[in-house]
């Protein structure tokens, strides 16, 4: 930082610090220095092996490559922060104590080996020789130890969240004509991770719509940039792939909902599911990022899935499928962009290394690496914010690049948990939810963070958590001192102290959505009684509350239809809105930290399509055995009695 303050201005840098990998502006200066000191070292005469003075030839300009000065990249390949060594703490940092960082500089280090002058006039220049093999013994360019922390110790600090104003200059600086922004969105809280209003914010071409004159792939201000909306870990849904598969038009029209009037008339054909855990559609997603070319965007919220996605859908060694090295070699000597040169390493064998022009560290993104087979990921880790700094992957030999960019906020409720309980926030894979009844009286409270209170008098609820977290209901009272932090040994407290005066109520949720034909079991099955729902006497109701970041809790209520003072005609999975009020459905409260970070949605179901369902009577094998506890203790009893008698007699 020493450095950093003698090239920048004393305003630019008083009173507080700016993290390099947040502001690449302030980066430039730095490089500016170490390029000066790099061209003064340069241009010292050489010695050779018989100690003959050589001439300097003319002052060539300085080319970046992807390794800085110091011998490591310009930026770190796993969260894309730029590389620094003042602060230990912040992303970026690398400490040449570590081994694949002290390997990687040694191999940097290596200067071309020049042949002496001989007296017979040969020329001193090295021999270019050539071993197959040699890319593949290259060391792979180190993370920092930031990302080294994270990934072996399970260890790290969260960065600052951009704002959408930054990731919007981000895009708006992209090099290529033909841009498309992949909007991504968790399962586990769909649609709660929607960045409302990304389309106008990033100014894309908008969505289109169901007329069939609507144009497609059209040019919106100079340039082609379009959205696609691509749900990641669809495994926490169903655990099969062809159940996800059968909710696509559910989660279709859960997101034309949360779209609000822009969803009304989109046609919303872009919108793909994908599991990167179980490679559920992947392989089509990466097809299509194959053919589509020029800047592609990842864009959501933190912990949706980003990076991991972007590991699996990145068309990785696809130098077969495009053109070959030296027709690619030619077209840029024909279009007078930098080509790749050819350095002579040690023992003569002749390396090859992408030369590019000076990266523009005036703008937010870095520079283009070097392009290779199978490039090193970004990390991937549950901690919040990752990703510090765009992380550029080109691919195809100059087709197009995948960029992965920071998450934007996703609200603050791991900031109430303690750090040690921050990771079981994060829903791995699917849960098993068991059924809890909520009785009168009674509420269902979440660890002690969240409290589910019902409003409707003398009815039940039934409550299917999907989330990682304790859940177990209790009188509301006791669900009281427990949020309030009074009462600390009924659960695990995972709550940061003084949290419990921050709870405040989010609002009342009505169970609006009629559920009866998949609730009521045999009562509708066809193989079984077979009634419709209209002639059953009561209804049940049901609706989905969405944690933020966490999963959702699917709630079922049972009303019988004479307690309804609105008499609409109820229909299997729609929300019951004519002739018919808030207050005529069950409904819950619910209390969270400053009444924030939750939501709902219409219910999924999924407590009935994971459950485990009992075949009917008509189907079962053989009958099952019946228990003999009871009859071996009746025997034990008559056998006793018995001997009583006998001796007696």
């Amino acid at each position: 930082m020493q450095n950093l303050t003698k090239c920048v201005p004393r305003q630019a840098v008083h009173g507080w610090y700016i993290p390099t990998f947040l502001c690449p502006v302030l980066q430039r200066y730095r490089i500016l220095i170490l390029q000066r000191t790099r061209a003064l070292r340069s241009s010292k005469p050489q010695c050779r092996g018989v100690h003959v003075e050589t001439a300097r030839g003319p002052e060539q300009p300085i080319a970046v490559t992807g390794v800085s000065p110091k011998g490591v990249p310009w930026t770190c390949p796993g969260c894309g922060a730029f590389s620094q060594s003042d602060k230990p703490e912040d992303a970026g940092f690398y400490s040449f104590s570590r081994k694949p960082v002290r390997a990687f500089r040694a191999h940097q280090r290596r200067e071309p080996y020049e042949m002496p002058i001989e007296e017979d006039g040969g020329s001193g220049q090295p021999e270019e020789t050539s071993i197959e093999g040699v890319a593949q013994e290259l060391p792979p360019p180190p993370v920092c130890d930031r990302c080294h922390n994270l990934q072996h110790h399970n260890q790290g600090i969260s960065i600052e969240h951009p704002t959408m104003q930054a990731i919007q200059e981000m895009v708006s600086e992209s090099p290529h004509r033909d841009n498309h922004v992949w909007h991504v969105l968790d399962a586990a809280d769909f649609p709660l991770s929607l960045v409302p209003k990304l389309q106008r914010q990033l100014q894309l071409a908008p969505q289109r719509t169901q007329n069939r004159r609507a144009k497609q792939g059209q040019y919106f201000r100079g340039r082609k940039a379009d959205m696609s909306f691509i749900i990641t870990r669809s495994d926490l849904l169903a655990p099969r792939k062809e159940q996800v598969d059968a909710m696509m038009p559910y989660l279709t029209d859960v997101l034309r909902e949360a779209l609000g009037p822009d969803g009304e008339s989109a046609r919303l054909g872009n919108v793909k599911c994908v599991s990167s855990y179980r490679g559920w559609w992947t392989r089509q997603v990466k097809e299509e990022v194959w053919k589509r070319g020029g800047g592609q965007w990842m864009i959501g919220k933190v912990n949706v899935g980003k990076s991991h996605l972007l590991e699996n859908i990145f068309p990785k060694n696809r130098a077969r499928d495009s053109e070959t090295l030296q027709n690619h070699v030619e077209s840029k000597q024909q279009s007078g962009e930098p080509q790749s040169i050819t350095t002579t390493g040690v023992l003569g064998i002749s390396t090859t290394q992408n030369v590019q022009q000076e990266p523009e560290f005036d703008s937010l993104l870095p520079p283009m690496p070097k392009e290779t087979a199978f490039p090193v990921m970004p990390m991937v880790s549950h901690l919040p914010g990752t990703t510090a700094s765009p992380i550029r992957l080109p691919f195809g030999r100059g087709k197009g690049e995948l960029i992965d960019l920071p998450g934007l906020p996703r609200g603050n409720l791991d900031t109430h948990v303690l750090d040690k309980h921050k990771a079981d926030l994060v829903m791995r894979t699917r849960m098993k939810a068991p059924q809890i009844s909520i009785k009168p009286g009674q509420s269902l409270v979440v660890s002690n963070l969240l409290r589910i209170t019902p409003t409707t008098p003398d009815l039940v609820f039934l409550a299917c958590p999907f989330i990682p977290l304790d859940c177990h209901a209790t009188s509301t009272k006791k669900a009281e001192t427990i949020l309030a932090q009074e009462n600390t040994t009924a659960v695990e407290c995972i709550a940061k102290p003084g949290v419990g005066t921050l709870i405040r109520s989010a609002g009342t949720f009505p169970l609006e959505t009629d559920v009866t034909r998949s609730r009521a079991g045999p009562l509708t099955r066809k193989d079984s009684l077979a009634f419709k729902p209209e002639q059953l006497p009561f209804v049940v109701f049901s609706t989905d509350i969405l944690i933020e970041g966490i999963g959702w809790i699917e709630l079922a209520a049972q009303v019988r239809k004479s307690a309804l003072e609105g008499k609409a005609e109820t229909s299997e999975g729609t929300k019951i809105t004519q002739g018919s009020s808030v207050d005529d459905f069950p409904a819950v409260e619910i209390f969270s930290p400053n009444g924030k970070h939750v939501g709902s949605r219409r219910p999924l179901g999924a407590w009935m399509i994971a459950g485990k369902k009992r075949k009917p009577v008509s189907q079962r094998s053989q009958r099952p055995r019946p228990s003999m506890k009871g009859r071996k203790r009746a025997m034990k009893k008559e056998i006793r009695d018995l001997r009583m008698r006998l001796d007696g007699a």
